[in-house]
């Protein structure tokens, strides 16, 4: 992803080389010595960091602490820690890993797919860095994908709506909902995109703006409950979000906040779409109400920053999920073209399945 700001004392510590027009281009995570580095991701816009993970309690640790977030960059944070603890497994049971890892965020389906990939590839004799290195670069290349694809649904001129943080920082890069974004603004497209602050973490604000702004995509920030006043008053041709897990009948779960965005948009006639790799499609679960949903803990609604916004003794309650319906969604936008949710089933059975047997994703 473009990052247009990062301390040089960062930039000569892990010799990071900016591009002719002194724009760095960085990925959300990369595994290098066997030793995981990520871009923090609870600190941003203020603050640029890179974490350094060293072993399989810390992994845990940047998963539950979000550290890194976003459903494709969890599932690459586990693959990279699977290799880590395959190398260090003097020191532990894999499959207690595999367990810890699989506990941290239960709605996040690329966690579980790649988790189970890595112990197949393991299991199989590959060598743990390698294993995990291509299951990364597959996904980003997906995602690259995806951009193609999501491209051709957005027209010059177009006024886009997206939810939470679906872009580099949640999927290593490119992103899913703003893979066609960038791939549009790149192709010349004068685009303009509705952020969504996302409450109660703010990954909207936080992140998709400082994105967008790396990008130098025109954007404005809303807050959560005025996405039905801009598509009510047709100022949003389309709406693209991700997904955090997709059921065999195409229902979708996404930050708390997607529904409500996919119903108004179904009432104001405005096309809903999901961007997601097949990676994120649980096929052993039939419908939404098979997803767990994670709910977080009461201070995140109650603090902002730090700070409390209430006064003392007031309880809160925190889902970070909910379940989009598949009667909402106009099509998910998939590294095998646009998908309409009646179509998901087959496409995940007759190509990535088949892909997945073989060895690869």
């Amino acid at each position: 992803m473009k990052i247009r700001n990062i301390p040089q004392e960062l930039v000569k510590r892990f010799e990071i080389t900016p591009s002719a027009d002194n724009i760095y281009d960085l990925p959300a995570i990369w595994f290098k010595n066997n030793v995981i580095y990520l871009i923090d991701q609870r600190v941003l816009p203020n603050k640029f960091e890179i974490s350094e993970v060293k072993n399989y309690e810390d992994v845990i640790f940047a998963i539950n602490d979000m550290v890194i977030r976003g459903a494709p960059a969890i599932g690459a944070m586990a693959a990279y820690g699977m290799a880590q603890a395959a190398d260090q497994k003097q020191d532990h049971d894999l499959e207690m890993v595999r367990d810890k890892f699989l506990a941290t965020r239960p709605t996040a389906f690329d966690l579980f797919f790649a988790v189970e990939h890595m112990m197949t590839r393991l299991a199989a004799g590959e060598k743990p860095a390698l294993a995990a290195e291509n299951y990364v670069q597959e996904i980003i290349a997906r995602c690259r994908t995806i951009g193609k694809f999501g491209n051709e649904l957005i027209k010059d001129g177009d006024k886009v709506l997206t939810h939470c943080n679906a872009g580099a920082l949640a999927t290593v890069d490119h992103g899913t909902a703003l893979a066609p974004m960038r791939f549009a603004n790149e192709h010349g497209k004068n685009i303009f995109v509705y952020v969504d602050e996302t409450r109660p973490r703010l990954q909207g604000a936080k992140l998709t703006a400082w994105e967008l702004y790396n990008e130098g995509i025109s954007h404005t920030l809303i807050v959560d409950n005025a996405a039905g006043y801009y598509l009510h008053c047709g100022e949003i041709d389309l709406v693209i979000t991700g997904a955090d897990r997709i059921t065999r009948n195409g229902d979708a779960a996404n930050k708390i906040g997607t529904y409500e965005k996919a119903v108004l948009a179904h009432e104001n006639g405005v096309p809903f779409y999901i961007a997601a790799p097949i990676s994120t499609i649980d096929m052993s679960k039939t419908s939404g109400s098979e997803i767990p949903i994670e709910e977080r803990g009461s201070e995140e609604v109650l603090m902002v920053n730090g700070l409390p916004i209430t006064n003392e003794g007031i309880c809160a309650r925190n889902p970070a999920f909910d379940v989009t319906p598949h009667k909402y969604i106009t099509g998910f936008i998939t590294e095998f073209g646009v998908l309409k949710p009646d179509e998901i089933e087959d496409v995940v059975k007759n190509k990535a399945l088949s892909g997945l047997k073989s060895g690869s994703l």
